[in-house]
């Protein structure tokens, strides 16, 4: 197989809040189906993802405020996880910031070359806003 596109679906609870949730982060809502709406989509460039009211995967937020470190874990909860990768992740950080969007894990520079932080939509889902280091 060669996969010629990538689409995740996330589960979510309420379809309005999503899309005003990614506004925020700085995407756009792509398109809604249903009356009222029970699917749509929001994108950033070339990049979309779907979004299911209720259904099409697990979610659910763990009750831990952060997503790595000695006070976090990684595999609690039921939300996705999926990597975007940004040219400035200390940009994307403070526009979360100033939305004040759940920021599980502030930008750092992780031993595998990639400076990441986390963010998390209220279903659980968590963003992994990443950039490549450099090795020196």
């Amino acid at each position: 197989m060669i996969a010629q596109a990538l689409t995740p679906i996330l589960n979510v609870s309420d379809m309005q809040q999503s899309f005003a949730w990614f506004e925020k982060l700085g995407w756009t809502k792509a398109w809604d189906w249903g009356t009222p709406p029970t699917f749509g989509a929001v994108c950033s460039g070339e990049c979309q993802i779907f979004l299911c009211l209720n259904a099409q995967g697990g979610r659910g937020k763990s009750a831990l405020s952060a997503t790595f470190g000695s006070d976090g874990d990684d595999a609690a909860g039921n939300g996705v996880w999926m990597s975007i990768w940004v040219d400035d992740v200390d940009a994307v950080h403070r526009l979360c910031v100033k939305e004040h969007l759940e920021v599980t894990w502030p930008p750092t520079d992780m031993p595998w070359n990639v400076r990441e932080m986390h963010v998390r939509h209220p279903d659980g889902h968590v963003f992994r806003v990443s950039r490549g280091i450099d090795e020196k």
